[in-house]
């Protein structure tokens, strides 16, 4: 693909990025991303011959692959070569860098947002899509690394994929509801202040006694 043809491309998922995390997928026309794009409609589907369905697909997976990337990285970054004594502190730290990936990619998290309203009249190809190449990916990563923990003696679990769910439910679940899923911001320190109890929370039921 050529700079002008990618950079178009790149445009019009921009766009149309903004609308459906805006307007949703039901109610976004061809006509109002081409508008917010800056592009129009016929470049969309030289583009995207597929139209709403191909375009709202490529926005949901190319749009998490950033994030995933993001969060990867804190894994890698806090959860690798950790002692007993930086567990706390550095799965503090982990959570923070998750949350933080949420509000570094707010457009897409409005997409997702969207999504969950609409869940009941999207195909299931599309939440399939995004649950493989986002939440997946990222999930399956933590669980990896917590049966690490595990057999290192710091956590004590036999599931390590359900402690992962279990520390993310304790923090990022309930910044998510407290804040609408990143709809309105939350008071200064409120974040941390679930973060360190929910953390706390976490190493009760699954640190060494």
């Amino acid at each position: 693909m050529r700079q002008g043809q990618a950079e178009k491309r790149a445009a019009i998922l921009r766009g149309a990025r903004k609308v459906f995390g805006r307007d949703g997928y039901t109610r976004t026309s061809i006509e109002s991303i081409a508008k917010e794009a800056v592009v129009s409609t016929r470049t969309i589907y030289n583009h995207f011959p597929g139209g709403k369905v191909q375009l709202f697909r490529a926005v949901v997976v190319e749009g998490s692959e950033p994030v995933v990337e993001a969060r990867l990285d804190a894994i890698d970054r806090r959860l690798y070569k950790v002692t007993a004594a930086e567990l706390e502190q550095e799965l503090v730290e982990f959570v923070r860098a998750w949350v933080a990936s949420s509000h570094r990619f707010a457009d897409h998290f409005a997409v997702v947002r969207q999504m969950r309203v609409e869940s009941a009249h999207l195909p299931q190809e599309f939440l399939t899509a995004w649950r493989q190449s986002g939440p997946q990916r990222a999930s399956d990563a933590l669980a990896e690394r917590f049966e690490r923990l595990a057999a290192d003696g710091l956590l004590v679990t036999d599931d390590p994929a359900r402690a992962a769910r279990h520390l993310l439910l304790l923090t990022v679940a309930e910044i998510n509801e407290q804040s609408f899923h990143g709809a309105l911001p939350l008071p200064d320190g409120a974040e941390d202040a679930i973060i360190e109890s929910g953390v706390r929370a976490f190493l009760q039921g699954y640190a060494p006694r």
